[in-house]
């Protein structure tokens, strides 16, 4: 936690900056009006038939969803094989595991309990392990999730997606979650590990999802993410073309819930989507074959021959 916290007169001004310009016709986009504008492209809908494409070009890596059957093809770099439930046993996680190096996903995404034995199984693969800190509520004290953040790192762990303090933005307690969100992005930064703020977008307003992303924007975190998937809602495309708006090219955005479809995962991407979190896998994954093989019609701007684009 070396880094100096953010003069807190000048973050207000920021966020009051941000929301002053939350008005501007770029938040329309999801909403399909006629002066809407792609928010990865700042450009009107009917101009930009290609965005998925221009997302890809622009640095798109990865997707993330829950384990639900493999995948095939270049597809499987851009997947976080995730498994959170409870209840998941030591057999589950090792499947977890075989699927994710059969098919070479990016990483498996666990609870903090499981990353030492991930990280034993995947040893001399490409595949990352990624925990979550202060899951699934966010209501622990900033040094509790510093230290969880440091210990998942120890025992293996090269991506940490943390829950904010929804509590203290309610509240309006911006220097707690501040130092919140840096408790986890400070020891990633120091560790070269990727940091992934959850801002849990369905109990906020709008104003309080801008706050929560400046304030993951100025404590350096490298995504913001909508939710932890135990809210009442998941993403949606209002909120993702918002936090797309408000954090900077540097800072990735994922979806996490309400991606249940192949359209889904191709229209979230095109508003700037970098990773997805999903339950529906295989219907996706059958989806994707079907169009591979020219059996039934492939969405708008998505080309069937380009991997890459689902």
């Amino acid at each position: 936690m070396s880094r100096q916290p953010v003069d807190i007169r000048r973050l207000i001004q920021i966020i009051v900056e941000e929301m002053a310009a939350a008005g501007a016709p770029p938040l329309d986009v999801a909403r399909g009006g006629p002066n809407s504008r792609c928010a990865c492209h700042a450009v009107l809908y009917e101009c930009c038939p290609d965005r998925l494409q221009g997302v890809l070009d622009a640095g798109a890596t990865r997707i993330g969803v829950h384990a639900a059957g493999g995948v095939t093809g270049g597809v499987a770099a851009m997947i976080d094989h995730t498994l959170l439930k409870p209840d998941a046993s030591k057999a589950d996680i090792e499947t977890l595991c075989r699927e994710a190096a059969q098919h070479s996903f990016a990483s498996v995404c666990v609870n903090p309990t499981w990353v030492a034995t991930c990280a034993g199984l995947l040893r001399g693969t490409s595949v990352r392990v990624c925990s979550v800190v202060g899951f699934p509520l966010g209501a622990t004290t900033a040094d509790t999730k510093h230290y969880e953040t440091r210990r998942v790192i120890f025992d293996g762990a090269t991506e940490v997606d943390m829950v904010i303090n929804v509590g203290a933005l309610k509240s309006g307690d911006l220097r707690v979650v501040e130092r919140d969100i840096e408790a986890v992005a400070g020891p990633c930064r120091e560790a070269g590990v990727v940091s992934k703020v959850i801002i849990e977008a369905a109990l906020l307003t709008d104003e309080e999802k801008i706050t929560a992303c400046t304030l993951a924007k100025a404590a350096g975190a490298d995504f913001v993410k909508t939710s932890t998937g135990y809210a009442p809602s998941g993403a949606t495309h209002e909120d993702l073309a918002l936090m797309r708006r408000v954090t900077s090219p540097h800072v990735q955005v994922k979806a996490a819930g309400g991606v249940r479809t192949l359209d889904d995962l191709i229209a979230v991407m095109n508003l700037g989507v970098t990773r997805i979190g999903a339950t529906q896998t295989k219907a996706m994954l059958d989806d994707y074959r079907a169009r591979r093989a020219g059996t039934t019609p492939v969405a708008a701007g998505a080309t069937p021959t380009d991997e890459g684009a689902y």
